[in-house]
Order: C-alpha cells, then sequence, then structure tokens
C-alpha cells in the first residue's frame, strides 16, 4: 500500500480524531508485539484503516502507550482486539511483497534499500505468513499474476487493475463465514484497491517513462497518457464512489464517521493532489504523527 488512505482531520471531531489516533497507534504498537520493533516503521495509513475496517463492530479499549518515534509522547492507544493483530500480520504480508517487488523492479544498485529491508523483515514476514497462510497465498498468486502482465507491458488498464484490487480485497476472507461485513468489505477494498493502483500509476508516470519501465496508463494510451487526464479523472472518481457504496452496507459502529470521512473526504482529496502532481513534494514533509488531508 502506498499511504494514500487517510482522513481530513479537521472535519472530525475531537473525539472522532482521539478515535483515529488510537488506532494508528494501536496498530504500531500491535506490529512491534506481532512483528518485532522494527516493523513499526512499516506503518502505513491505509493499514490503519484496513485495521478499522476489521475492527468494525467492535469497542476499542484504549491506554496511554510511550511512542517509540516520539518518546515523550504517551499518545493514547488501542491495545486489545483481533482485528489489530490481523492487520498487523497482513500488513506485514504486503510490505514483504511490495519489497521483493521493488526489488524485481530495480537494479542490483538501486534495489540495495530494498534488498536491505527485505532481509530485516524476513523473520518478520515468515511469523505473519505462518499465522496467516490463506492471505500469504493469495497475495504471493496474485503478484505472481501482476508480474505476468507487467513483464507483457499489457495495454489492458482494467486487466491490471483488477489483479491488484482482487488481491487487496483478500484481506475480507480474514472475517469468518457469515459475517454481516465480509461481503460489502471485499467490494469496499476491491474498490479502494484499483482506485490506489491507478493513482499510484499516475503518479509514477514520469518517472517510469524516463526509466522505461512498464506503467499501465502509458501501455493503455501510447499516444500520450497526460492528455487523458479527464478520463483517468473520471475511471478513479467511479472507483472511490463504489467504494463508499459497499460501506454503506457495513456495520461499521463507532468508526462510521471515520470511515465515511476518509472516503468522502480524503480519497478526494488525495486523487486532487496526485492529479496536479503535488503528492511526492508533500510526502516530503509528512510526519509519523496521525495523518491529515486537510492541506492536499
Amino acid at each position: 500500500m502506498f499511504g494514500y488512505v487517510r482522513p481530513v482531520l479537521d472535519r472530525l471531531s475531537g473525539e472522532q480524531r482521539d478515535a483515529y489516533q488510537s488506532a494508528y497507534c494501536g496498530l504500531c504498537h500491535a506490529l512491534g508485539r506481532r512483528c518485532g520493533f522494527w516493523a513499526r516503521f512499516t506503518l502505513q495509513y491505509d493499514f490503519t484503516f484496513l485495521a478499522i475496517l476489521l475492527a468494525a463492530g467492535e469497542s476499542c479499549e484504549t491506554e496511554c502507550r510511550r511512542c517509540p518515534a516520539h518518546p515523550i509522547r504517551k499518545p493514547r492507544a488501542c491495545v486489545k482486539g483481533d482485528a489489530l493483530d490481523l492487520a498487523a500480520d497482513e500488513s506485514m504480508i504486503l510490505t514483504w511483497h511490495k519489497l521483493c517487488d521493488d526489488v524485481a523492479d530495480h537494479s542490483f544498485l538501486t534495489g540495495l534499500p530494498a534488498r536491505f529491508l527485505r532481509l530485516v523483515f524476513r523473520g518478520a514476514y515468515r511469523k505473519a505468513a505462518t499465522a496467516r497462510p490463506q492471505f500469504d497465498g493469495r497475495v504471493r498468486d496474485g503478484l505472481a499474476r501482476l508480474d505476468q502482465l507487467e513483464k507483457a507491458r499489457s495495454p489492458e488498464l482494467d486487466r491490471v487493475a483488477d489483479v491488484f484490487a482482487s488481491l487487496l480485497s483478500a484481506a475480507a476472507d480474514s472475517l469468518p463465514d457469515g459475517h454481516p461485513n465480509r461481503r460489502p468489505m471485499e467490494q469496499l477494498l476491491y474498490h479502494l484497491g484499483r482506485w490506489i493502483y491507478l493513482a499510484d500509476a499516475w503518479d509514477d508516470l514520469e518517472e517510469d517513462e524516463k526509466k522505461d519501465r512498464y506503467n499501465p496508463l502509458a501501455a493503455r494510451f501510447p499516444e500520450g497518457a497526460r492528455e487523458q487526464r479527464d478520463y483517468f479523472e473520471t475511471t478513479l472518481t467511479h472507483s472511490a464512489r463504489l467504494a463508499a457504496s459497499a460501506a454503506n452496507l457495513m456495520e461499521l459502529g463507532e468508526w462510521s464517521p471515520i470511515v465515511e470521512n476518509v472516503i468522502y473526504l480524503g480519497l478526494p482529496a488525495v486523487q486532487k493532489a496526485v492529479l496536479e502532481g503535488r503528492w511526492r513534494e508533500l510526502q516530503k514533509t509528512k510526519t509519523r504523527r496521525a495523518p491529515d488531508a486537510r492541506s492536499l
């Protein structure tokens, strides 16, 4: 995942901001507990949203815990819940496979950082994969199919995006059969995954062209992908709306205003920044505190 899925904090109440912060910090502590201290630094805003979706309908018990990135601070964090452990394991699995993809996409020298991090997280990944073998298998199979399409430089934009979206939707399989949120969450994650993949493709377009790397947008529009901004904005917005429709069918409990904020406000704000080419510059100034899309 890529850090695109974040709320607009100043449109949440103080209580709701605290709840989001507690989920963010709680996932950080869960990563440390299940995958080791260094796994905390793989924390992504997207994974926090995943944890919130998995925790929908559950109450969150919080307590003050010291922040490893800012030792003076002791924010409140969710400390119990199967959803946090599940999100921590799945986020480590996704992070590991993303590192493997980075190694494959770069030369030996430019891929050294990813190679080093893959070595650091090897043990954490194996532990997470052992705990969630079905999810790891679906991610592995999905990325193998995606790799085949990318190596073939497939111009079928929808087909390539579908593979990544299906990969992300596999996280919903972790919910038990008969859970009321399982089907709508699968649809939400599918359309959100498609939105993430396409947004990332636009964000990487210039760099991929310079380095002659595969980009699904450039393959789909060889005459000039940048000239297709209106079409691209429409398809991104369509995916976000379908994700919103699926979210409306979920039982979200106390997390409902946060999920609605992310989907109805956060995604459009990030989408606008990506399309305008401001996203990467904004990322240089981000901090490890809970994210905010209000300045996008």
